[in-house]
């Protein structure tokens, strides 16, 4: 009988309340959703780097036959066999504790495995370019990634050796802008949590405010107080718990839409997170809504109905 009496009073609370508690879904739903966005943003990074980031080898490229820039390929002809031979054993003695493996990669080959499968085309800056423009290449593995520079200052001057370069750098600046865009999205989410929090609050005041004589009475005739709460309570977790219910499909929709369904089907070499990651995600935020939600009912609460 007392959960039907507090459902009952909870139902009508919600009818009496809908605009407020609209608001309160609605500010709850854009926390939650930048809260998701920020987490789901770190999780990228952490995707990116745990997956690929840290196997991103070190590539001396080797002087090409014809031209080159560099003051190390002045002879204008890409090193013999021999002399690769003698820049790996180079490597190997003067880099032991730096360069875990070396692997020798031609230019068919770098033109079949790699550039091929970034340029299926092979077009690139409105060319066609084949075999013959690429370069015969070094890649070495570190045992401790951030060495590059030990190996940048051993390799940069050698005869054949045009230049070093870490994959790592290139993308240094995206992870960057990531990481700014984490911090953003999560003030933003805090100062919405804080509206959230304060709108809840002032909701269950009003409510608990025009219901003052119903309260007094249910006081009198013997009612708990967490009888008399409940409702309240309640009231406050049924507008939150849909706004971060909402949130996290909104999530499920953008990872859905521009992730997996375009920026995955775009650049293919790098790991994205997908569904998983948002149902994994999903829980806390509701959880993290409800809690919110609660605290700040009971809190508000304590004005209009003491223990």
């Amino acid at each position: 009988m007392r959960v039907r009496f507090i459902l009952s009073e909870t139902w009508t609370s919600l009818k009496r309340n809908v605009p407020m508690l609209l608001s309160v879904m609605l500010v709850t739903f854009i926390s939650f959703l930048f809260i998701g966005a920020s987490v789901l943003t770190q999780a990228q990074i952490t995707k990116a780097k745990g997956g690929w980031y840290d196997q991103v080898e070190v590539v001396v490229w080797l002087c090409p036959d014809g031209t080159s820039q560099s003051a190390n390929c002045a002879s204008g002809k890409s090193p013999s066999a021999s002399e690769i031979t003698a820049l790996q054993q180079k490597i190997r003695d003067e880099l032991p504790d730096v360069v875990s493996k070396i692997t020798y990669m031609s230019k068919d080959e770098f033109y079949k495995n790699t550039f091929l499968k970034q340029y299926p085309n092979g077009e690139y800056q409105g060319r066609t370019l084949t075999a013959d423009d690429m370069q015969d290449s070094l890649w070495l593995k570190l045992k401790n990634p951030e060495k590059y520079q030990v190996v940048a200052e051993v390799l940069s001057g050698q005869d054949g050796v045009e230049e070093v370069s870490d994959q790592r750098q290139i993308f240094e600046p995206v992870f960057a802008v990531l990481n700014r865009a984490t911090v953003v999205t999560a003030v933003l989410a805090a100062v919405m949590v804080l509206v959230a929090i304060l709108l809840t609050a002032t909701t269950i005041r009003m409510s608990a405010a025009s219901r003052s004589k119903e309260t007094e009475i249910m006081r009198l005739v013997g009612a708990s107080n967490w009888t008399i709460r409940l409702p309240f309570i309640l009231e406050g977790t049924v507008a939150s718990l849909v706004g971060s219910v909402l949130s996290c499909v909104m999530l499920s929709v953008i990872v859905r839409v521009f992730i997996t369904g375009w920026l995955a089907q775009s650049v293919t070499w790098i790991p994205y997170v997908d569904q998983t990651t948002v149902l994994l995600m999903s829980p806390f935020l509701v959880l993290g809504a409800i809690l919110l939600s609660v605290i700040a009912s009971m809190v508000s609460l304590r004005r209009y109905l003491k223990a």
